[in-house]
């Protein structure tokens, strides 16, 4: 049965303290994400008998409440409840969390900032991968017009990144939305790219006289978010000093003429820079022991998402995709994934309740199509330490051998059946990998899954 989303929502605001208690609010691809005053106002056993509630989970500065995929359509009814003016979590929000810690307000950022996009992402990259595939097969030719109008409508989302982050950054900082796009637009223009001429990332030229290197800023990531943030502080500070009858004209012509020389300036080559290098290390450590970092992601990748902080390690799987075109991360939550459902399936093989099989078997089917594992995670794993023992092993084993051959996907996508099209590259052999890896997982969670499970396992309600 469906959930009732409007009292849902009510009930939820009701025992999280009010919306008084709500300092900001957002929602991930599962997970409706509160920012609460007073964490000892929420009644969380209260919370978790409310009809479609999953689990709560309270960590990276979050009241993290797991819904499933439908946590848009609760959000649509919390937004009524609560209030535009809480949904932006930036602000008060900001100050009031202040006192929980920076890295707990980078990964609420991060959440925050890149949720919205996940299914343009997902969506834009099986659709690569399903061209590179029929390209292989010969069912389409890559110099014709179908082929090509697909491209198009698979790589724009990576091309104009910096215009879609530009969007949820501002809805994230506080800052006006469109004349953020508008920044990050510019960057993007015609014009801007072809002063670059022939040199490229390092050309130069001047504004007033200031040095200016000129970089190439479609598919970037951070350059877009850290011009955001500056520009937020920018915009806050001319919404309070421009008068009402100016701020039509004056607030965004202020701010174009600051922002985007400020971007191009400094801000941006910073973040191209900044970037590239945490991508670049992250990749030589992945090089150098890319076994290692197929056990430690592979395995551990559950546990990350069990506390909510797997959204720190997202932008950089999404960073390689937009600039190198590949990603060597993507595959390791892959294992962990496949591990899930094999853990769920040894469990419907060995227990005998009817409850935890239903529960288990659902869990299979849903991870397989939609890549959702939090369901299984709080609903079967972290209340049996050996099943999570099991599955962390069967992930550790797979994404070592993922590593081992360098397994790669061509877009940033979660980890079930339909996605396997990201796999789908020039080297016939990273998909034959990436298939071997993952029935590795599969197959070795499974059996201990099975070995672990009891007979007379129990679906145990908090």
């Amino acid at each position: 049965m469906a959930m009732d989303y409007k009292n849902g929502a009510k009930e939820i605001v009701e025992n999280i303290g009010g919306k008084e208690n709500i300092s900001g609010m957002t929602h991930c691809a599962t997970r409706l994400r509160l920012n609460l005053k007073d964490d000892s106002k929420a009644d969380t056993s209260t919370i978790k008998q409310i009809d479609g509630v999953v689990n709560i989970v309270n960590k990276a500065g979050q009241y993290q409440i797991l819904i499933g995929t439908d946590v848009p359509k609760l959000y649509a009814e919390m937004e009524k409840l609560v209030g535009d003016e809480k949904t932006d979590t930036s602000a008060s929000a900001n100050n009031e969390r202040s006192s929980k810690g920076i890295v707990n307000n980078i990964f609420s950022a991060v959440s925050s900032i890149f949720a919205p996009l996940l299914p343009a992402l997902a969506g834009s990259g099986i659709l690569r991968g399903l061209l590179l595939l029929f390209a292989q097969l010969g069912w389409l030719d890559e110099t014709s017009g179908t082929y090509q109008i697909l491209t198009v409508a698979s790589m724009s989302v990576f091309y104009f990144l910096p215009v879609l982050l530009a969007f949820t950054s501002a809805k994230r900082f506080g800052a006006d939305p469109f004349i953020s796009v508008l920044i990050g637009a510019s960057l993007l223009h015609p014009d801007f790219i072809a002063m670059m001429g022939d040199v490229g990332n390092g050309a130069t030229t001047t504004f007033l006289g200031i040095p200016t290197v000129l970089m190439n800023y479609n598919s970037t990531v951070v350059p877009i978010i850290l011009a955001i943030l500056v520009y937020s502080y920018l915009y806050k500070w001319l919404d309070r000093k421009i008068p009402e009858t100016l701020k039509l004209v004056v607030l965004p012509l202020v701010s174009l003429a600051i922002m985007v020389p400020l971007t191009t300036i400094a801000i941006g080559p910073l973040g191209v820079y900044g970037g590239e290098l945490i991508a670049n290390l992250v990749n030589w450590l992945i090089e150098e022991s890319s076994v290692l970092a197929g056990i430690l992601v592979g395995g551990g990748w559950s546990v990350l998402v069990s506390l909510g902080i797997h959204w720190a390690v997202n932008p950089i799987m999404i960073n390689n995709v937009a600039t190198y075109g590949f990603d060597y991360i993507v595959p390791f939550t892959f294992a962990c994934n496949f591990a899930t459902i094999g853990v769920a399936l040894g469990v419907f093989l060995k227990a005998k309740d009817r409850d935890i099989r239903n529960f288990s078997m659902t869990g299979v089917v849903t991870i397989s199509l939609s890549a959702i594992i939090e369901p299984l995670v709080f609903g079967l794993l972290v209340k049996n330490k050996k099943l999570f023992l099991a599955q962390i092993i069967g992930g550790a084993i797979g994404g070592a051998y993922l590593g081992l051959t360098k397994v790669y996907t061509n877009a940033f996508v979660f980890g079930s059946v339909t996605t396997f099209p990201a796999f789908v590259g020039e080297n016939t052999a990273n998909f034959i990998n990436a298939m071997i890896g993952l029935a590795i997982s599969f197959v070795a969670a499974t059996i201990l899954g099975f070995i672990f499970a009891r007979k007379d396992e129990k679906l145990v309600s908090d």
